[in-house]
């Protein structure tokens, strides 16, 4: 063997074997070696093929250490995978046979590959042996116990076992043990994403991916990855908000968790306040705001709106600028050398202050007086001027006398007392038309009113004008004064001339203007001293004419208009906000015995600590005064409301343009909205649209969209709804839900529209509305179903549930009241009542005097629960009048005469016998 210098190759024969040697310091001995084991070692003097056998002794018990095989190489653990079969290697020296042993039993030496080499720098023996090991050998006692190999070596001085080196099969599970799960955190909160991959040989690596890109802890100081694979984000950042997914891998397989979306928010925080802002009013009582946003920071990605209110009202009180006006003039002076006196005043009642302009005119007044006590006398020039002044007095004297003659004469010519037509007092309001004479009056004319025009729109009222600050009343001329027995008619001679210039001479007084003229939005009667009724029909507006309000012997033409908000300007200060249609009655300066009672409905939720309301009038110069506020002590007797939940009585013994306008005193002052909804009655396209309207909860607006949706050949579509809008300076939303997409899609690019705050409050734009533009994906779609959503920002808010076919569903219909089912617009005489009159009257005459224990017209009051007005019944002549007038307003046309007779019968002085009347004395 020695010296050969050449490789040998170690054959065995028999099958395998199992040893039984013993293993002594570190080393095994031969009697462990197979005993099939021998080397056959080929020699250079042999014929090629030939082969020599040698068989080794044990070796000698005492030989070297040194001389024992060392391994260079030895079998490391290996993994399965899948099915590819795994190498295990190692290499000794000096060694010259190895074999393998796994799980305690020896590889069969076919299974081995070996390879015989000489270390160049000790010249010892080297061997190199492989094997394979497959899936099938490991899984024979997979379960039993885990399957090892190990490489035994010998040489001439004894033999060396290597290290174990496990076999295993490879493989990953499927399924996380525990994935990362979604979350919304706050800035800056710390974030913790557990992650346990799935079971595997050998175990699994862990990393993490945001937004798939990988999470990188050496890169990022934030961000760092726990022993248990969880990843921890220290403090969250916006830019921490992404999708994070978990990613496990081995040399078998990459598995991926479900992708966790983090969300970091951000809650809104409030900025500070601004400065208070001006007074809303330049004098007297107004309101200051002031405000801030939520932008500090501002909410994000889904974070807290700011909590509490982005607006502060408070009262405010300016100094009312006074102008000064002048005493009273002293009394003249004596008369001086120089035939003068003198008197004074002073800017002193009262004194400007607050900015107020001082009295205009001179302090002083100096004439010439002429007495014997002047010392001298007047000169040649002097005295021409006092004749003449003399003469000119005379002459005033004289023309003064002639037009008091021509006066006198005309109307002794003058018109029939018994007949005061309106049309003569509203001229200025409307155009003018001859009517023809009556028949039984043949020297009679009137005015008729043209109802057919709407082109100008009424800016001020018939008043006289005068140039002192004191108001002078209206005077009783010949239209209004009742006359003598004798009936007088206008002159017959020329018609045609006299209305050319009764035109002629309107036309130059600048400061008339027309009624708006219209069917819809006008009523008018001829009434006399029996009353009556006009009512606007479907908006809730009517004027009620007690008995005796006209003066017996006159008869008023009267009308009632209803004004469209755009046409007429009422100026709002501050938080104020309009509550009711603009109504004018007329004609203005009209003489009223008794109270009319104008109804008119409006939208306010009212309560004294929520609203300051007011009755405003316009005035003769065409501006806008307070003539009433409600709740408060009433600065005449000339004006009073009674305010309900829906609508408003107003007495007022002068006719004129009314409004009812609202202060807000808080922010929980609501009005109410009436939401409807409107659609194409017809749909030959395939656009639909869906027109939601947001009005003020009032008849007479109701009315005017249902006719304008009449000619867009609109129908309603959802009964309306009532919504409650706050004064909170928050906008109205308003959006569309659960529409089938795969039958209709919405065109709106936004999620919500909106109204903003100052148009609906104002009240003054009254057609609001949002259109939501649908598209139908096929023609032959008719079913919409959606909801419809309309809110205020933090407050009130109304759903409409929209499921109907939009080819012919007519369910609302009802809602749409035909023109020829509104009744008559004026009643004259006993058919404007439900009391009949001599019914009436013994009520009146029964009640009006003061009773024992008071039952008389209070306990009336009280019955009909009319008892906080009774300081305004008991300020009329006829309290008990002003009771059955405002029930006759109130429940009119479906009053209950029997809870009236009830109520009467309960005061005690008459029983519901006092309504049995006969016919004949009806």
């Amino acid at each position: 063997m020695a010296g050969t210098g050449g490789g040998c190759r170690v054959t065995a024969r028999g099958g395998r074997w199992r040893g039984t040697g013993t293993r002594a310091q570190g080393h095994t001995s031969m009697s462990d070696a197979p005993a099939w084991a021998h080397w056959r070692c080929p020699s250079p003097h042999f014929p090629a093929g030939a082969q020599q056998s040698a068989t080794v002794a044990n070796p000698v018990s005492g030989a070297s250490p040194d001389l024992l095989p060392h391994f260079q190489l030895e079998p490391e653990d290996v993994y399965i995978v899948k099915n590819k079969a795994v190498s295990l290697a190692c290499r000794a020296t000096p060694a010259t046979q190895i074999y393998f042993k796994c799980n305690g039993e020896w590889v069969h030496q076919g299974d081995h590959v070996m390879q015989h080499s000489t270390d160049r720098g000790t010249g010892l023996p080297v061997m190199e042996v492989r094997i394979e090991v497959t899936r099938q050998q490991v899984e024979k006692i997979f379960g039993l116990e885990e399957y090892w190999c190990q490489c035994v070596a010998w040489s001439s001085s004894g033999t060396t076992k290597s290290q174990k080196a496990f076999v295993r099969i490879a493989y990953l599970r499927k399924n996380f043990e525990q994935e990362p799960t979604a979350r919304e955190v706050s800035i800056e909160q710390g974030i913790v994403l557990p992650c346990r991959p799935p079971e595997g040989i050998p175990p699994a690596e862990v990393e993490w991916l945001r937004n798939e890109e990988l999470v990188d802890p050496a890169l990022d100081a934030n961000v760092y990855v726990t022993p248990e694979h969880s990843l921890v984000l220290r403090q969250a950042r916006l830019a921490d908000t992404a999708n994070y997914t978990c990613v496990a891998k081995n040399i078998v397989a990459r598995r991926r968790s479900a992708s966790a979306a983090i969300t970091v928010y951000v809650n809104g925080g409030w900025s500070t306040w601004t400065q208070w802002s001006g007074c809303s009013t330049s004098c007297g009582r107004g309101w200051q705001k002031r405000s801030r946003t939520c932008t500090n920071p501002t909410p994000l990605n889904g974070g807290a709106f700011c909590e509490g209110q982005n607006m502060q009202k408070t009262a405010c009180t300016t100094l009312c600028p006074v102008d000064g006006a002048w005493s009273e003039w002293s009394k003249w002076s004596v008369c001086g050398a120089e035939c003068t006196h003198w008197r004074s005043r002073e800017c002193s009642e009262p004194a400007p202050r607050n900015g107020g302009q001082d009295c205009h005119g001179p302090e002083l007044d100096t004439r010439n007086c002429t007495s014997e006590l002047c010392s001298h006398a007047a000169s040649g020039a002097e005295d021409v001027a006092l004749y003449v002044g003399l003469v000119a007095v005379a002459v005033c004297l004289v023309l003064l006398l002639l037009v008091g003659v021509l006066l006198y004469c005309r109307k002794k010519g003058g018109l029939d007392a018994d007949v005061a037509d309106s049309s003569i007092l509203t001229a200025g309001f409307q155009p003018v038309s001859i009517k023809p004479s009556k028949a039984d009056n043949p020297g009679l004319l009137t005015i008729q009113p043209d109802l057919s025009t709407t082109t100008m729109t009424y800016q001020g009222s018939l008043c006289p004008r005068q140039d002192g600050p004191a108001k002078l009343q209206l005077p009783n001329g010949h239209l209004l004064s009742p006359l003598g027995a004798g009936r007088h008619t206008l002159h017959r001679s020329s018609p045609a001339a006299e209305g050319a210039d009764f035109v002629a001479r309107l036309s130059t007084q600048s400061y008339f203007r027309s009624l708006p003229r219209g069917t819809n939005n006008m009523a008018y009667g001829t009434f006399n001293f029996l009353g009556g009724r006009l009512m606007i029909p479907n908006t809730g507006i009517s004027l009620l004419i007690p008995p005796d309000a006209i003066p017996r012997g006159k008869i008023y033409e009267v009308y009632l208009t209803l004004h469209k908000q755009e046409e007429v300007r009422l100026p709002l200060a501050g938080c104020q906000t309009l509550l009711s249609p603009i109504v004018s009655c007329g004609p203005p300066g009209v003489l009223l015995t008794r109270p009319a009672i104008l109804a008119m409905g409006h939208c306010v939720e009212a309560s004294a600590e929520n609203w300051s309301i007011r009755l405003k009038k316009q005035s003769c110069e065409g501006t806008w005064e307070d003539v009433l506020q409600l709740g408060a002590e009433p600065c005449t007797d000339l004006y009073y409301c009674q305010l309900e939940a829906q609508a408003c009585y107003i007495f007022t013994e002068q006719l004129g343009r009314f409004a009812l306008v609202g202060e807000s005193l808080s922010m929980a002052a609501s009005k109410r909205l009436k939401l409807v909804l409107f659609a194409p009655a017809a749909c030959p396209s395939l656009e639909y649209n869906i027109r939601v309207y947001c009005l003020s909860d009032t008849q007479d607006t109701l009315k005017e969209v249902i006719q304008l949706e009449k000619q867009l050949g609109g129908q309603l579509i959802g009964a309306p709804r009532v919504l409650h809008f706050k004064d909170s300076y928050h906008n109205l939303r308003l959006s569309i839900h659960d529409m089938p997409s795969s039958l209709w899609k919405s065109k709106l690019l936004a999620s919500y529209q909106e109204i903003p705050f100052y148009h609906i409050w104002s009240g003054l734009q009254p057609f609001l509305h949002c259109t939501f533009t649908l598209e139908r994906l096929s023609p032959s779609t008719c079913e919409l179903a959606c909801k419809i959503w309309v809110w205020q920002v933090e407050g009130d808010g109304q759903s409409f549930t929209v499921n109907f076919n939009i080819a012919k569903d007519t369910r609302f219909s009802d809602w749409l009241v035909p023109d020829s089912e509104v009744g008559a617009p004026a009643l004259v005489g006993p058919s404007a009542f439900k009391i009949p009159f001599l019914i009436r009257q013994k009520i009146i005459s029964s009640l009006d005097p003061p009773g024992t224990r008071g039952a008389d017209w209070r306990m009336l009051a009280q019955k009909l629960n009319l008892d906080s007005h009774l300081s305004f019944f008991a300020s009329k002549p006829s309290p008990t009048a002003m009771i059955l007038n405002l029930w006759e307003a109130r429940h009119f046309p479906n009053g209950n005469l029997s809870q009236l007779a009830a109520a009467v019968a309960e005061v005690g002085k008459q029983d519901s016998a006092l309504f049995a009347v006969s016919e004949a004395e009806c």
